[in-house]
């Protein structure tokens, strides 16, 4: 528990005394340790609970991204230009609450390391296709010893958000459907493979499949219509 607690502090940067962390910016600003792990931490990157497997393939694909054809995507809790692009094109001012928003976290970062959603993507845009390795940790558990299928459903939706986003800009989710194979063990390592199938208009089609590591179980499929927005109208 003593060491566990220790690495914990580690990560934060927080000092041995217990002190609340700060540091200066350049000019003498202080900025909050606390306040970059939500809006700076790149949660896309290992961290100490990340499996081998996680890991190994994690290693794998950023070869494959040194020869070029593979690009890492980033991952934050928060991201302030995209959420404000959002915000002044499709919201309407009368429905935000600005505190509340100024809290809002992505879902799938918003627990803490090992817990929730731990998981990386991989992107390669001539091939139109998105990969990603995901990790469901404990607090993600449905029937005893199995990943939650609402959070199978929701990393699901992340992947194919993200491969139509690639290749459409701003999409939102239009229509999901998933054939659950087999139940995920809690806390395994899962491979999904994403891909655009056609674009008709705004419409932009997307499928993906869920397997183990070694590529021998299918756990899910599932098909997609994600729908470009108009800047030009409010989504309320």
């Amino acid at each position: 528990m003593l060491r566990s607690c220790a690495a914990r502090l580690r990560t934060l940067g927080a000092p041995r005394g217990g002190a609340r962390p700060t540091a200066l910016e350049p000019g003498g600003a202080r900025r909050s340790f606390a306040s970059e792990e939500i809006v700076d931490k790149d949660h896309a990157l290992p961290n100490p609970s990340w499996s081998k497997d996680l890991r190994l393939l994690f290693d794998q694909f950023m070869k494959k991204c040194e020869e070029g054809s593979w690009k890492r995507l980033p991952s934050y809790k928060r991201n302030s230009t995209q959420f404000q692009n959002f915000k002044t094109h499709y919201l309407d001012p009368k429905f935000l609450k600005e505190q509340q928003m100024s809290e809002a976290q992505q879902f799938t970062r918003s627990f803490e390391d090992g817990l929730g959603f731990e998981y990386v993507m991989f992107c390669n845009d001539a091939e139109k296709r998105v990969v990603c390795f995901f990790q469901g940790g404990p607090h993600l558990q449905g029937a005893p010893g199995f990943t939650h299928g609402g959070a199978i459903a929701t990393i699901i939706d992340s992947t194919l958000g993200t491969c139509a986003l690639r290749a459409g800009g701003v999409v939102m989710t239009a229509n999901l459907n998933i054939n659950y194979k087999r139940p995920i063990p809690l806390c395994s390592v899962v491979v999904i493979n994403s891909q655009l199938d056609k674009v008709e208009g705004r419409k932009f089609f997307v499928s993906c499949n869920v397997r183990s590591v070694d590529e021998e179980t299918l756990y899910s499929e599932a098909t997609s219509l994600f729908i470009t927005l108009d800047p030009n109208k409010k989504l309320t």
